[in-house]
């Protein structure tokens, strides 16, 4: 579990495997600092598994279904990436509920800037809007924001000078992909929602007036 307030830029030192199937070392430095084998680190926001590490760098392998369904698969040697170690029970929870499950992914279709902020627009497939909010929280590349516009299959997001200083986002412009991960808590409660609805159509009564007046009810 993450709370997606990333920790820091790590860097891609190499990528050895097939397109389906890959494995990456990272150099890092600060989320080092107890590191240990079987860790969960993010990475772009993808909860992946510390296999071999080093005193700068860790490795991890990217399975297919997590190449196919996540921009990790347009990554290369030298570019950066996000990283978050998973959260500790005592520390503070500074962003939101973020499990390093990705739901999708989004594209750029808007950059700019605005005073000290700069304004993200993002188009995203429409089964994933169900579950954002105006003024909810969305994780990008692993990094937690706040949704300040939503369309039928966008929404805005405003970054402050520090998010972007701090994240991979900075580097991101029209056309960039990015892995989403809505809000854990409101995919939980649409969940719930569905399976009430779908469960009172299923015990709905099949008892109509014409079969009582079929059976000598009138």
């Amino acid at each position: 579990m993450f709370t997606g307030i990333v920790e820091e830029i790590g860097k891609i030192k190499a990528i050895n495997g097939s397109q389906d199937s890959v494995e990456m070392v990272i150099q890092a430095k600060k989320i080092l600092g107890d590191v240990h084998l079987g860790d969960s680190i993010s990475v772009n926001g993808v909860c992946l598994t510390v296999t071999e590490f080093t005193t700068d760098g860790f490795t991890v392998d990217v399975m297919p279904e997590t190449v196919k369904s996540t921009s990790l698969r347009d990554l290369h040697r030298n570019d950066d990436v996000n990283l978050e170690r998973a959260m500790i029970a005592n520390g503070r929870f500074g962003g939101h509920i973020v499990s390093g499950h990705v739901d999708g992914i989004g594209k750029i279709i808007r950059k700019e800037s605005k005073g000290n902020a700069v304004y993200y627009e993002i188009e995203v497939p429409e089964e994933l809007i169900q579950f954002m909010i105006y003024k909810g929280s969305v994780a990008v590349d692993g990094t937690s924001l706040t949704i300040f516009g939503l369309s039928e299959n966008t929404f805005t997001l405003s970054l402050i000078p520090h998010t972007l200083s701090e994240t991979i986002l900075h580097k991101k412009g029209i056309g960039d992909i990015v892995n989403i991960e809505c809000d854990m808590l409101g995919k939980y409660v649409s969940q719930f929602m569905q399976r009430s609805i779908d469960h009172k159509k299923e015990s709905k009564s099949t008892i109509t007036t014409s079969f009582l007046e079929e059976h000598g009810f009138k």
